[in-house]
């Protein structure tokens, strides 16, 4: 089992982070699919055509590369892209006819490509491999007001109950995969995700400050997509209860600050609280720049309603730095209360309020609690994570491949 045929429909591995419907998944699919190519498994990323200055077809790495199909308009929004997927399908047919290419495998991401790969392993013969990334259930009881199709859901429990095997990235993810569609226990295979540590490395704090022009003293960091179940504006209202703003700044990276309706509540928000010029929404960001801003920062929040792993988290800790998150999904399993950072049971303000003044008042416990997140975050390199998958894969085979055999 040599070859796998990863799908990632909406997620492109190469979409500039922080943009619309990108964020740690296409982190995740890339790395995944990069480190299975150093292990000597081929591996072709399918996704839709989302910018059309790309090559339709770009190497990832050793053995690894994407595959840009034409599926429906480039600028799609998520929630319309399962319009695309028949024509996905039938570009993707004929792009594997011109190159003769047979898969072992197909593995999935996100529902989108579940739905895709549900068709693909059927009419090929072959394991069928999902990741969901989210859970439109389990989002939609994790906080007042937030909405997922009909639709999303139900395909979500076609897929739980037609794949072969599901990866899910905690233990939690893997119990409501049980209570709310029904996976039997042996179905749902905890892989965790991890971290690049050759990028994400301490550096210099000064030095990083310096080359984002922050002349503040101290620097509170959030990065990821902007939305409202990220709680974004629990971090914004928290900032605005430390004791002394004067010296702060709180910055805030993804989104799009001049078009995103998101960021302009958020800006509305900090203006209400009396710190609009204490923070900086610095719009979507290139990944190999990430780690100068985590660096930068004093402390990393993740004030999140619900979040299946969290990388970005994982990445700031690995720069360093302590993250204050709350305690949802993928960072219970990472975060070590009061060692690597502190875990919040409630979403609301004063709490992150409280935890953060303890870090920016206290060098020397956020010097520890950063050389403690640090060393946790070494521990999860991207390695492990592609060899969890590629023994999922080995499983699932009547023949399984032989490391030693290679490519």
């Amino acid at each position: 089992m040599n070859r796998v045929a990863m799908l990632s429909l909406h997620g492109c591995p190469v979409a500039r982070l922080g943009e619309r419907d990108t964020g740690g998944m296409n982190v995740y699919v890339l790395q995944t699919a990069r480190a299975l190519g150093e292990m000597g498994r081929r591996v072709d990323v399918y996704t839709r055509w989302h910018d059309p200055r790309d090559e339709q077809v770009m190497s990832l790495g050793e053995n690894a590369r994407v595959v840009h199909l034409k599926a429906g308009p480039y600028d799609r929004p998520k929630g319309d892209a399962h319009r695309d997927i028949p024509e996905f399908l039938d570009k993707l047919y004929a792009f594997r006819r011109s190159e003769d290419l047979a898969y072992d495998v197909v593995h999935s991401h996100y529902w989108l490509s579940g739905a895709a790969g549900l068709t693909l392993a059927d009419e090929w013969g072959v394991p069928h491999v999902a990741t969901f990334h989210t859970l439109s259930r389990k989002k939609m009881q994790s906080r007042v007001g937030e909405r997922e199709s009909e639709l999303r859901a139900c395909t979500e429990t076609a897929i739980a109950g037609g794949v072969d095997a599901i990866v899910a990235s905690t233990r939690q993810e893997r119990d409501d995969l049980a209570h709310l569609y029904g996976v039997p226990a042996g179905r749902a295979h905890v892989i965790a995700p991890g971290v690049d540590t050759k990028l994400f490395r301490r550096m210099d704090p000064q030095a990083a400050r310096a080359a984002l022009g922050i002349a503040e003293s101290k620097v509170i960091l959030s990065v990821g997509r902007i939305e409202p179940l990220k709680g974004i504006d629990i971090l914004i209202r928290a900032a605005a209860k430390l004791e002394d703003i004067s010296d702060v700044r709180l910055l805030i990276v993804g989104g799009s600050p001049s078009s995103d309706p998101e960021v302009e509540r958020l800006r509305q928000v900090a203006s209400e609280v009396g710190i609009g010029r204490a923070v900086t929404f610095t719009g979507k960001v290139d990944q190999t720049e990430l780690p100068t801003y985590y660096s930068a920062a004093d402390v990393f929040v993740l004030a999140s309603y619900y979040e299946s792993f969290g990388l970005v988290a994982l990445e700031a800790m690995a720069c360093g730095v302590p993250v204050i998150a709350s305690r949802v999904g993928g960072p219970r399993t990472f975060v070590r209360d009061s060692v690597t950072g502190y875990l919040i049971p409630w979403q609301c303000p004063e709490p992150y309020a409280q935890r953060i003044e303890m870090l920016l008042s206290n060098p020397g416990l956020q010097a520890s609690m950063g050389a403690a997140a640090e060393a946790e975050a070494s521990k999860m390199g991207w390695d492990s994570a592609a060899r969890g998958a590629s023994e999922l894969y080995d499983s699932l085979a009547a023949a399984p491949w032989s490391y030693a055999a290679g490519a």
